[in-house]
């Protein structure tokens, strides 16, 4: 199956949302590789395992009870019958899911259960090595990217907006540990792949990430 749109790139350069957006104009499928990460952080934790006990927490990613779902326009998660949207987005799971990423046992196990998505009439798949990894023959790759500081600024926004109280030198903090993390773990760093198409979305609204986005789909599934 073919029909494969990889989307990747760090954390707040606006990937779930381009995402979201695609699957729903093209009517494909969609795979948030990050929510499985961050849901195997939060059932680990519920476990009472600790996040770098790699072993344990690679066992706990063979039978992890996750199922995505298109409610209302959004995206909704569930570990079993719990819905676990609100916490899978919370910036401190994020945190914890750069560390359960970083675990090589983790990644294998979870490899064929994200290329299990990519089923008719086709994929959209957003994380951080969806096109060097998981699907490396995907035609058409996108790479999202944005500075550290910017994409501070986004979430800070987002929490105030929300009512939580935040301390963007604690968020711009937090951004460049998770990208070092990323970057830098044995298992699958953080890059581009080499035929991906990369946008910088610092300065970009929304819509102009959209269209810069459709315009490759347009060109590579042109009908």
């Amino acid at each position: 199956m073919q029909n494969i749109i990889t989307v990747d790139g760090p954390s707040g350069v606006g990937k779930g949302t381009l995402s979201l957006q695609l699957a729903q104009k093209l009517g494909w499928h969609f795979l948030d590789s990050g929510a499985i990460y961050r849901a195997l952080a939060i059932f680990a934790e519920s476990q009472n395992i600790d996040l770098e006990a790699e072993d344990e927490v690679a066992g706990l990613a063979m039978n992890l009870p996750l199922t995505f779902k298109i409610e209302n326009g959004g995206l909704e998660i569930y570990l079993g019958v719990k819905k676990v949207t609100g916490k899978v987005r919370a910036e401190t799971t994020g945190n914890m899911a750069s560390i359960v990423a970083k675990h090589p046992k983790v990644r294998s196990h979870l490899l064929q259960r994200q290329r299990d998505f990519a089923q008719m009439p086709g994929l959209i798949a957003d994380g951080r090595d969806m096109g060097t990894v998981v699907f490396p023959t995907a035609p058409l790759k996108l790479f999202l990217t944005a500075s550290a500081t910017e994409r501070a600024k986004r979430r800070h926004k987002q929490l105030l907006e929300s009512g939580i109280c935040a301390n963007i030198e604690q968020i711009l903090s937090e951004v460049e540990a998770r990208d070092e993390r990323d970057r830098t773990r044995s298992a699958s760093p953080l890059v581009a792949a080499e035929d991906a198409l990369i946008i910088d979305t610092s300065h970009l609204t929304v819509a102009e990430v959209l269209q810069k986005a459709w315009d490759a789909v347009v060109e590579r599934f042109p009908n």
